[in-house]
């Protein structure tokens, strides 16, 4: 009997048993022929995935947050002015970095929980002061809230400003062209829909981004983050010849160029329109079930997860059941709304038969704690979605 659960939160996600027997194999020096040569093939593939081929990729092991912290380190120094584009947790948090490294952030938040600050209301910002940087989160993971990235980065580039993307919860499912966008710097983490298990920073550096770093007035204040060290050991690598300055999560980087293959096999333009049907699917499901969304409107939507407000009269405890029926799911992560939502992560390697059987958990489970609803009205809903 089967006895694994199907994990469908947003990230880490499941993976592919290909990437999961790279990360399974015996460990080699990360000066050995075999490794040098797959770390230069991500590193040439994280271009093509992040639709960005001028940019300069970063694999530093660690969290989307050393990510973002890698971000803020090589481009602030003490006295700049930051741009926060705020939808929130994770708006916060990019906030908190850029102060630490010195800057003066002025944020625009969004109107209300779920929500995104109006473009018009991020062009008053830029034309009011002098930034340096404005960061945007495409897709806050507390909330499932995806911002208009492409807007917001012709605007950053109008008004001269650095544009610096959050997209750990968006890069290889969301729409993101990097270069075609005018986006300064990109990141994510290897555990999002780049589908590769937890430990590694990944950071795509254009022209504009490399050229402030390099016109630093100051050492950058991070050692670990800092690109003086780094940068001479992406470049190593993707020559071929071996460098060192801290070692590299060695089967993870074995993993993550195996991912990165099966991503760009894809190819990018059906895989941003797999995760939009699947995303369409789960949430005309959700809505059929009579469950509200913490996104305020579909245009402020992600596609790579779905954050579903509890119906009335049904709390945290029908994830234990949905747990039970098979689908492990995620509470809320929002302080201010914590206990009123929850997340439901579809990207990556997921399938319709996953989004199928994820609907089928949260029928079963809502039908436990006494929840009425039309029995097999979402699973109707997301196959008339998902239907050819």
């Amino acid at each position: 009997m089967k006895n694994r659960k199907l994990l469908m939160i947003p990230g880490p996600i499941e993976f592919t048993p290909e990437v999961l027997r790279a990360m399974g194999m015996a460990t080699t020096s990360h000066v050995a022929p075999n490794f040098i040569e797959v770390f230069g093939q991500a590193l040439e593939r994280l271009r093509q995935v992040f639709l960005c081929p001028s940019g300069q990729p970063f694999v530093i092991a660690g969290s989307g947050t050393l990510a973002m912290d890698t971000a803020a380190a090589n481009l602030i120094e003490p006295g700049d002015k930051a741009l926060v584009v705020n939808t929130g947790y994770f708006s916060d948090r990019f906030a908190a970095i850029l102060e630490r490294y010195g800057a003066t952030v002025t944020q625009v938040r969004a109107p209300a929980i779920g929500d995104a600050p109006a473009l018009e209301e991020v062009e008053a910002a830029l034309k009011g002061d002098g930034y340096k940087l404005m960061t945007v989160t495409h897709v806050d993971t507390s909330t499932a809230v995806g911002a208009d990235v492409k807007g917001l980065a012709a605007l950053g580039r109008e008004y001269g400003a650095l544009v610096v993307v959050d997209g750990v919860c968006a890069v290889a499912g969301e729409e993101m062209r990097q270069e075609e966008w005018g986006i300064d710097l990109a990141l994510t983490a290897s555990q999002k829909a780049i589908g590769v298990p937890p430990g590694l920073a990944l950071v795509v550096a254009g022209p504009r981004a490399l050229d402030a770093f390099h016109n630093r007035q100051i050492p950058v204040g991070s050692y670990c983050s800092d690109w003086t060290k780094w940068l001479p050991i992406m470049e190593g690598y993707e020559s071929r010849q071996p460098r060192y300055f801290g070692t590299p999560a060695v089967n993870l980087i074995w993993a993550l160029n195996v991912s990165l293959g099966q991503i760009l096999d894809e190819g990018m333009d059906a895989r941003f329109a797999r995760h939009r049907r699947l995303s369409e699917a789960f949430k005309a499901a959700i809505t059929a079930l009579g469950m509200k969304q913490v996104p305020v409107a579909p245009d402020k939507t992600a596609t790579t997860l779905t954050a579903s407000y509890y119906p009335d009269g049904v709390d945290r405890t029908v994830l234990g059941y949905i747990k039970e029926a098979g689908v492990i799911l995620a509470g809320g992560l929002h302080p201010d709304i914590k206990t009123r939502y929850f997340r439901i992560g579809h990207m990556g390697a997921v399938s319709p038969s996953d989004i199928l059987a994820t609907v089928g958990a949260i029928e079963q489970g809502l039908a436990q704690v006494g929840y009425e609803f039309e029995a097999g009205a979402g699973l109707a809903a997301a196959q008339a979605v998902l239907r050819p």
